[in-house]
């Protein structure tokens, strides 16, 4: 988000704090994954609710009579700052309301002390799909009925991982927003690691690395960036030696293959 839109963000990131703290966070992050969801079916309720030559006494009037009694406290509250909030566009108000869901489930998960099971069941899940065309066709599938994708996620995953977890994925799976479901999982998974202010690394390897490199490479990225970075490990025969590690748009390549592209490159030039 940009501009006005990540000032509004903020203030109603502090809220949602404020409100969220005596509530229930599964049923916070559910009820607000709904309403992000009811706002991308509805789109004038969405352009109504966003518009910013409304007052906001008016729209949050609007999301009380619509809300109030089937959604908790938490949830209501949240929405209502977010709806008297200005964004850029429209599309925003959905967005953090879905944002504020996963950063719900994530505070669920670390209550639990199961976050960092939540970031490797996302980021493994991810590589599972990406590794299976029909498991992928049939999550992807717009015309499959949503009950059907639920009951194959609950088959796939119930009692394999942390609740959370299954509730993060569910929600990338039936409401993509536009995303493929790899992104869709890589976004929530930053989202989760934010929830301990830590970055997240992607590292591929040729083989599995021991947990004493792991926490090597864990404590180089730590000096080197200044903050806590969770790893994602890959195992990929094509690196063939040596490792790269991605964080956000950066990426760290001491690959053989990376070598050999960048001596091409010099070469070329």
């Amino acid at each position: 988000m940009r501009g006005l839109s990540r000032t509004s963000l903020a203030e109603v990131e502090e809220r949602f704090n404020a409100a969220a703290g005596t509530a229930d966070l599964g049923t916070l992050s559910d009820e607000l994954f709904a309403v992000a969801d009811l706002l991308d079916r509805e789109h004038g309720l969405r352009r109504a609710l966003s518009d910013q030559a409304r007052p906001a006494e008016a729209k949050t009037r609007t999301v009380r009579a619509l809300l109030e009694g089937k959604v908790g406290a938490a949830a209501l509250a949240t929405v209502e700052s977010a709806v008297a909030a200005r964004w850029s566009r429209a599309g925003d108000l959905a967005d953090v309301l879905e944002r504020l869901g996963v950063i719900a489930a994530a505070a669920e998960a670390e209550g639990q002390s199961r976050l960092d099971d939540v970031e490797d069941e996302l980021f493994r899940f991810g590589r599972v799909v990406a590794g299976s065309p029909d498991l992928r066709r049939a999550l992807a599938d717009p015309t499959a009925p949503a009950a059907g994708k639920r009951q194959l996620l609950s088959d796939l995953l119930g009692g394999k991982v942390a609740p959370t977890s299954l509730r993060l994925i569910t929600q990338v799976v039936l409401h993509p927003r536009g995303r493929s479901l790899e992104a869709g999982l890589e976004e929530f998974g930053q989202l989760v690691a934010q929830q301990r202010q830590r970055l997240v690394a992607v590292v591929r390897t040729a083989v599995e690395l021991t947990e004493a490199q792991k926490r090597r490479l864990a404590s180089w990225l730590r000096t080197s960036y200044g903050r806590d970075v969770h790893l994602n490990v890959e195992v990929d025969k094509r690196v063939l030696g040596g490792f790269s590690v991605r964080i956000g748009d950066e990426i760290i390549d001491t690959t053989i293959v990376g070598r050999i592209e960048e001596v091409r490159r010099r070469l070329a030039g």
